[in-house]
């Protein structure tokens, strides 16, 4: 089996092994198996492009910083899950100090993400349009639901800092307000605003 193939077999710890080791063929092969997970977290937060990618690249600088000192790599995803939270937290809050409550970022984010991934028919725009309704918290849970390499609900709950019996329940209820939202695009009966503002999960 030559290099490569070893790297993709590796577990999780191995690979962090191999990188703190100065294997630069394992860092990468890290980056790019948590990349998407790192991404799609950061972007949740509701940050333009070019600051998740800032905090993206924080995220990658922390692990390089703390690779030896991590006690469980096995449990690498929630440690990186969990350092973009609180760094895309930091991010925001400072930048929400900085910009007027009302100022909207217009970007494109052409990365890949839930609403990337999504067939483009419109039915599929519509479930794009009415996914931006949702609170930010709705957003959240389902986009870490919906994380790839996969997060355990430990994970998650311990991302969110919300008990884990309370996830399946508030996901049935995002996905609820995703279908009424949805429901009402394409009736027409209104543009799913009414689940937008304070309305956490």
């Amino acid at each position: 089996m030559n290099h490569m193939a070893s790297l993709a077999r590796a577990t999780h710890g191995e690979l962090l092994a191999r990188a703190a080791e100065g294997d630069q063929a394992a860092w990468n092969a890290l980056v790019d198996r948590f990349s998407q997970l790192v991404w799609s977290i950061a972007r949740g937060f509701r940050l333009d492009e070019a600051t998740a990618k800032d905090v993206s690249q924080t995220v990658w600088l922390r692990l390089v910083e703390n690779a030896d000192r991590i006690t469980d790599p096995e449990r690498l995803p929630g440690w990186l899950a969990t350092t973009c939270r609180r760094e895309a937290l930091r991010v925001k809050e400072a930048r929400d100090r900085m910009v007027p409550t009302e100022f909207e970022y217009d970007v494109v984010d052409d990365s890949p993400s839930l609403e990337a991934m999504l067939v483009e028919d419109e039915e599929a725009r519509e479930v794009v349009a009415a996914f931006s309704t949702l609170s930010e918290e709705c957003q959240q849970l389902l986009r870490l639901l919906g994380a790839e390499p996969p997060l355990s609900y430990e994970e998650i709950s311990e991302i969110l800092d919300r008990p884990i019996g309370s996830l399946g329940p508030t996901r049935a209820r995002c996905l609820e307000r995703l279908k009424a939202a949805m429901t009402a695009r394409i009736s027409g009966a209104g543009d799913g605003s009414y689940l937008a503002g304070g309305d956490a999960p």
